[in-house]
């Protein structure tokens, strides 16, 4: 997996702005894409920051590279414990939890969109979205907003500053590992 497609779809969570984020790799013959991420995690691993596989098949991965602390943080808000415990979610960590995605990502027959309150998304607009995905939404970005626009469209803004500055990092030759910021939330 190259540094440049986890600055792409990471930098954000890389930065400790965000929790998470979720992207697919398609897995080349031979690949092992375990191995890869079990080399990243060991990586990363000291900055505060974790991969796992949801979903793979043959060619494909969806991959979750997030921050356990802040997971914890977000899951424990009480209008995402709601909406966990609505899809059959038991909430005790968030290591858990993410245990519990991976089984519904692997048995539903619909994508589990509670998955954006695993990406830091608010609440409410994960919500509204699992509702009704095209009704009241407010403005999209990384995630349809249907809660505080003007909020939304500062966080879509300051992701994408982010991927911007982490882009030029890498170009000026800084690995992904001096580029990652490490966080510790108590």
């Amino acid at each position: 997996m190259s540094e440049q497609l986890l600055i792409d779809q990471c930098s954000p969570t890389l930065a400790g702005l965000k929790t998470g984020n979720m992207f697919p790799v398609n897995i080349e013959d031979g690949q092992d894409i375990i191995e890869e991420l079990r080399q990243l995690n060991r990586l990363l691993g000291e900055k505060g920051i974790r991969v796992v596989i949801l979903r793979k098949t043959d060619k494909k991965a969806l991959v979750y590279l997030y921050r356990p602390d802040y997971l914890d943080r977000d899951l424990n808000c009480p209008k995402a414990r709601q909406i966990l415990n609505a899809k059959g979610y038991c909430c005790g960590s968030a290591g858990n939890c993410v245990v519990q995605l991976i089984r519904h990502m692997a048995q539903d027959d619909e994508f589990p969109h509670e998955v954006g309150l695993f990406l830091g998304y608010p609440p409410e607009d994960v919500k509204c979205f699992m509702k009704d995905s095209r009704c009241g939404v407010k403005c999209t970005g990384c995630w349809k907003a249907y809660g505080n626009e003007k909020e939304a469209r500062e966080t879509f803004v300051k992701f994408r500053k982010c991927t911007e500055a982490y882009r030029r990092g890498l170009s000026m030759g800084k690995s992904l590992l001096q580029l990652t910021v490490r966080t510790d939330l108590c």
